[in-house]
């Protein structure tokens, strides 16, 4: 048996993925040594983040392609996890890989064990992991929401965006969603939003005003381009801003830093109206917010007030096809590749249940 492996063919010439980026290969599954394990990949995280790294060469050609993942321990010479934990760790685009020491985790992506009695597993690289912290440290802990604020959400119906809205909608907030598909539009109705916005609307600029009749108290930034083109006039005076990407300028071949343009863009604003901008790292919230973020975020996940929406796609294969799909919003929800059968969702016969 092999391990299937996506690495990296070449620092990315191009604004958009293609095949040539990636190269595949069926390698040998490495052994386990003092404190360490192997594991085997069940679910992948796709996020625009990683195209970031790729791009500007903190992933460099020949390495395995990064990514968060939740796996199974297959054989444990590490203190504390024995074989068969289910576990959250970072074993990038592969079958199977080593955690433990000497096995980098990216800083803040520490692994750990997950209960699939608290919620499904997968949700340990979704709503219940970073992508559910980056939107609670943006809007929660940056922004500080007070009740009746206007939160103008962008790509909405994403894994952050749907989490962000939800959360905006507990605090207390009008929410307004900004997202680009009927069918992304009506979910966002389902999980509480007081208003959609399409952005691909010739209308755009004018229905968003029309949404936020007392303008925007709070900007979650995931698009840049001409969605933030139509927020700025809307700031209101002391308004938050949380800085979570640009997925709509990941594709830029001009040089140009995408975070430095989007503040030169926005600067007059910014400083007539007194915005606080915030740039968003989830790792810096790791250590102070993770625990109660998890205490929280599980609350709400099995109370019902938060629901998440999961795009699962599936086989390792296929993953810098749907990479490519999700960066160019083609995707629904929380993007992930099933690389593996979940063994929490077999039912007495041992068939797997799809979520």
């Amino acid at each position: 048996m092999s391990n299937a492996v996506w690495r990296l063919a070449r620092k990315p010439p191009a604004g958009w993925p293609v095949a040539e980026d990636f190269r595949w290969r069926h390698e040998i599954i490495p052994e386990p040594g003092p404190d360490q394990m192997l594991t085997r990949t069940i679910y992948l995280s796709l996020d625009p983040y990683q195209w970031g790294r790729r791009r500007s060469g903190a992933e460099q050609p020949g390495d395995i392609c990064h990514g968060r993942t939740v796996s199974q321990v297959v054989r444990s010479r590490l203190k504390s996890y024995v074989d068969g934990d289910v576990v959250f760790n970072t074993n990038g685009w592969q079958a199977y890989g080593l955690t433990g020491a000497n096995v980098d985790f990216f800083g803040y992506m520490s692994p750990r064990k997950i209960d699939p009695q608290l919620a499904p597993i997968s949700t340990a690289i979704g709503i219940l992991g970073m992508l559910g912290l980056t939107a609670y440290a943006g809007l929660v802990v940056q922004c500080e929401p007070k009740p009746g604020d206007t939160i103008v959400v962008s790509a909405a119906s994403g894994g952050v965006g749907q989490v962000v809205c939800q959360l905006g909608r507990i605090y207390g907030c009008r929410v307004v969603a900004i997202a680009g598909s009927n069918e992304k539009l009506e979910y966002l109705k389902t999980i509480g939003v007081d208003a959609v916005v399409s952005h691909r609307s010739a209308g755009f600029s004018e229905e968003l005003r029309y949404a936020c009749p007392d303008g925007c108290d709070i900007y979650f930034e995931n698009v840049g381009g001409a969605v933030f083109d139509a927020v700025l006039p809307l700031l209101n005076d002391q308004s938050r801003i949380a800085l979570c990407g640009l997925i709509s300028q990941y594709g830029n071949v001009d040089g140009q830093d995408p975070r430095s343009r989007w503040r030169a863009v926005g600067s007059a604003v910014f400083e007539r109206n007194r915005v606080s901008v915030h740039d968003l790292f989830v790792g810096n919230f790791v250590a102070d917010y993770q625990d109660r973020f998890l205490e929280e975020m599980g609350a709400y996940v099995r109370a019902g007030e938060v629901q998440y929406l999961e795009d699962k796609r599936h086989g390792l294969e296929n993953t810098p096809e749907v990479f490519a799909q999700m960066l160019c919003g083609e995707n629904f929800g929380k993007t992930l590749m099933v690389v593996s059968e979940d063994p929490t969702l077999a039912d007495a016969e041992g068939r797997q249940i799809a979520l």
